[in-house]
């Protein structure tokens, strides 16, 4: 089994779930990365890992998260963050009320590297845009998204329901099982 890896990440809730999911002792690191600005999930991810493993000297493990408005392309897709920092929530339940359809796909993308190699482990959940921000728990983009087959955002659900729908669950198990393989 492969020593696990170093989470970076500067977010306590994203590392609670992480370890809560992955059962599985992750050390922890803050690090302050360069954001490459990019759509391409694996561009970022790859840039984040790499640069991450120079500062850490260890096996590393990142995530990424987008959330696209299918009618846009490609689009918040890995900017989402920004997109939320500067038009907020509600505005962009206003921009997908605009579009052609109000379609939407979610995904995650961890990147494991050893020094090495890099591993891919992702999930996806296609969905719809609210018509406006809707429930408390989560956290970004999570009042706003409704995943295909409930009528419910992520931040209505309550931690069981949530934990059926959640995209960081599937890519979770992935590299769960990569890791006591490995």
């Amino acid at each position: 089994m492969m020593a696990a890896p170093v989470f970076i990440t500067g977010n306590p809730k994203k590392l609670e779930y992480l370890q809560k999911w992955l059962d599985i002792p992750l050390g922890h690191q803050k690090v302050d990365l360069d954001e490459i600005q990019s759509l391409d999930p694996h561009t970022v991810v790859d840039h984040k890992v790499r640069q991450a493993y120079e500062i850490v000297g260890k096996p590393v493990l990142v995530e990424d998260v987008s959330l696209t408005f299918t009618a846009m392309g490609r689009l918040p897709g890995t900017f989402i963050k920004w997109f939320i920092e500067e038009l907020g929530l509600d505005s962009l339940c206003d921009l997908a009320k605009t579009l052609e359809h109000q379609n939407a796909a979610c995904s995650i993308t961890y990147a494991l590297f050893d020094g090495t190699t890099v591993q891919y482990f992702e999930a996806t959940q296609n969905g719809t845009i609210s018509d406006s921000p809707r429930g408390t728990n989560g956290f970004g983009w999570n009042a706003i998204f409704i995943p295909a087959g409930t009528p419910l955002t992520y931040a209505e659900m309550d931690e069981p329901t949530f934990a059926e729908w959640n995209i960081r669950a599937h890519a979770i198990k992935k590299l769960k099982e990569y890791l006591t393989n490995n």
